[in-house]
């Protein structure tokens, strides 16, 4: 890429697209392309057409995407499902049809079996089932998988599908109803902080592992595979692999590591009580991040100076 190429970040305001935005102005990158949801609607496939013939982006990063934790995976399965599918669909055909050069997709760990063994690779993919509480969400993201690389084998384009870990930072959602583990923890720690509560309920055994990825290195990361000549991808653009590649530290911790680390970071002083009725997931999700590491890039912030930057971040947002 060039300074001046025309790079459309679908989701910029999301977790994951306002970090992309940051490094891209880091980069000196000027020429983007933003849409509020208000101003395009993903899921209309004849809006998504309009957008791309009248803007003719050359790159495209596809943040876009209804998530969330366990809670809301379970209680809006359907919205999950066609939301994410009508999407990826619409963007990534579109993206096609006007010659985009190159199209990143941007998935999640969960795309991969309930019980992988550990750390997961990207090859096992569809090795077994899924974890139910996402499945919606996940088989969503492997169509997205298996879309781009449908469209490499067909039709020559060179799209990458990135599945990053669990992202945190800066723009994180707050929402107890809806949001992932460490910005919820940090919400309740903070809230029972100032109430002077002596004591947080954290969901489930505090058994299961999990990897946690700053936001800003996570967007790093998607950009160096961006930026990266073809040559240096073979294993990305292959007829008998996905263009498939694993986001991540490397690291994991249990979830009640991980309550003890933001607990230390917000001066919650309470006690953590573990609600072992409220279900666990999958009991750990680590990912392989070897391609990555080949490829010459390795995440550069610790949990602990990502958990405070995101911490003064969530303070900063409630003034």
């Amino acid at each position: 890429m060039k300074q001046d190429s025309k790079i459309y970040i679908a989701g910029h305001r999301g977790l994951v697209g306002s970090a992309l935005m940051r490094q891209l102005h880091a980069k000196c990158y000027r020429n983007l392309v933003t849409r509020a949801h208000a101003e395009l609607d993903l899921t209309d496939q004849a809006a998504v057409r309009d957008f791309f013939a009248a803007e003719q982006p050359e790159y495209v990063l596809l943040a876009a995407a209804k998530v969330g934790g366990i809670h809301a995976n379970n209680t809006y399965p359907a919205e999950f499902i066609r939301q994410n599918l009508a999407i990826q669909t619409n963007v990534i055909h579109e993206a096609w049809r006007n010659n985009v050069r190159r199209l990143l997709f941007l998935g999640s760990s969960c795309i991969y079996p309930k019980d992988c063994p550990q750390p997961i690779k990207e090859e096992y993919l569809l090795t077994g089932p899924l974890e139910p509480t996402n499945r919606p969400y996940a088989l969503a993201k492997i169509a997205g998988v298996e879309m781009c690389w449908s469209y490499n084998r067909q039709y020559g384009t060179k799209y990458i599908a990135a599945m990053p870990t669990n992202s945190y930072g800066p723009g994180d959602n707050y929402d107890l109803a809806n949001s992932h583990v460490l910005p919820a923890l940090i919400r309740k720690m903070h809230e029972a902080k100032q109430h002077g509560d002596k004591q947080i309920v954290v969901w489930g055994t505090g058994a299961p592992r999990r990897e946690f990825l700053y936001s800003d290195d996570m967007a790093e990361a998607c950009l160096y595979l961006l930026e990266q000549p073809e040559e240096k991808l073979p294993a990305l653009f292959s007829d008998t692999q996905p263009p498939l590649v694993n986001v991540g530290c490397g690291e994991d911790l249990s979830i009640r590591e991980l309550a003890e680390l933001v607990r230390e970071v917000v001066g919650f002083t309470g006690k953590l009580v573990f609600d072992t009725s409220k279900p666990d997931g999958t009991m750990r999700k680590l990912l392989d991040v070897g391609k990555l590491h080949a490829l010459g890039w390795k995440a550069s912030t610790s949990l602990n100076d990502g958990v405070k930057l995101a911490y003064s971040d969530y303070v900063a947002g409630l003034s």
